[in-house]
């Protein structure tokens, strides 16, 4: 891991991003910790760190706020990593079957989301290693956001990883719901009733398929950027509750 900037914010968090092989990232610390502090890893969807900075950032200081590292790594083929031409395409025939208004396949969905997970795990896994050297993180870790799938997958063979806060809001494939057996970590779940990209049957399906104890579904009225406020609150509560 390698440091390439590092800035402190108007609230005193330190944000430095970093690069880890030719995978850039971005590491937010608490602006006093007297001792290493818990790590809570920032999911996105794959729109581009710089795109999703806005809303990563802000989530980063509530973090902070409450005590706790947050760090993100720009995802396969996302911003400026290389594309591959099987996800080029298979974003292609999503657009197109939405723009139709036509169910999304299968096959699309798994062409969308199952080499990405492949991809992104393993590198999400050095990531954690990288991280968790560093002398002012000590663990322990939750996972928090962006494509459920990749967290499902994290959730499965990271054993760093206590607990996961998942928005129901990306399509997952069918081979997913049986890693979603697996899953035992404490979860929260965030769903949104009217979310205009997610089938709300199949999002139930999934919460009733993870194999977790304690397991939370947050279900609130809106489409997929009418999250209230309160949800995030609700959010970090449960890690507050798991990381300290």
């Amino acid at each position: 891991m390698r440091f390439t900037t590092e800035q402190r914010l108007d609230d005193g968090v330190l944000e430095r991003e970093f690069t880890l092989g030719d995978i850039p990232g971005i590491l937010w610390t608490p602006a006093s910790a007297s001792a290493p502090v818990p790590l809570i890893l920032l999911g996105h969807p794959p729109l581009g760190l710089r795109k999703m900075y806005p809303r990563l950032v802000t989530r980063a200081r509530h973090a902070a706020a409450d005590g706790f590292a947050a760090a993100t790594i720009e995802l396969p083929g996302s911003g400026d990593r290389l594309r591959w031409a099987a996800a080029e395409q298979a974003r292609t025939d999503l657009r197109r079957a939405l723009d139709a208004g036509e169910p999304v396949s299968d096959e699309i969905i798994d062409a969308l989301i199952l080499p990405l997970v492949d991809k992104a795990v393993p590198e999400w896994r050095a990531a954690l290693d990288a991280l968790l050297s560093l002398p002012e993180i000590g663990g322990p870790v939750g996972y928090s956001g962006g494509v459920i799938s990749i967290g499902i997958r994290l959730a499965v063979v990271e054993p760093r990883i206590v607990a996961a806060g998942f928005f129901a809001g990306s399509f997952v494939p069918r081979a997913m719901f049986e890693e979603a057996r697996q899953v035992t970590i404490p979860l929260h779940v965030l769903l949104q009733w009217e979310d205009e990209g997610n089938d709300r049957q199949a999002a139930l399906d999934l919460f009733d398929a993870f194999g977790s104890k304690e397991k939370t579904l947050h279900a609130n009225m809106g489409g997929h950027t009418g999250v209230p406020q309160f949800a995030g609150e609700d959010a970090a509560r449960f890690f507050a509750r798991h990381l300290r």
